[in-house]
């Protein structure tokens, strides 16, 4: 399981490619509205992994610590750091 900012992005990303580029066929019997609900929480997900990475960048930039953001994000300020902090520093 991706574990860092970065690695969550790009398989957020390899699995919204491989959900937009799935064409359905008889063989695979999927249900084509299980996979679009599919396709697009991927999606939403990765949209949503942008945006906090953003909030993070401008609470940063702000002077929030990592505690403080830790505190927001549910997680200790040490694995929040440890986190995004490769990207928001």
């Amino acid at each position: 399981m991706p574990r860092t900012v970065d690695e969550i992005l790009q398989h957020a990303d390899e699995l919204a490619a491989r959900f937009e580029n799935y064409e359905p066929s008889g063989a695979d019997e999927l249900d084509a509205h299980a996979v679009t609900e599919l396709r697009d929480a991927v999606q939403e997900r990765s949209a949503a992994e942008r945006h906090l990475l953003d909030a993070i960048l401008a609470a940063r930039t702000a002077g929030m610590s990592w505690a403080v953001i830790g505190r927001f994000v549910g997680t200790s300020g040490e694995a929040a750091r440890q986190r995004y902090g490769s990207r928001a520093s």
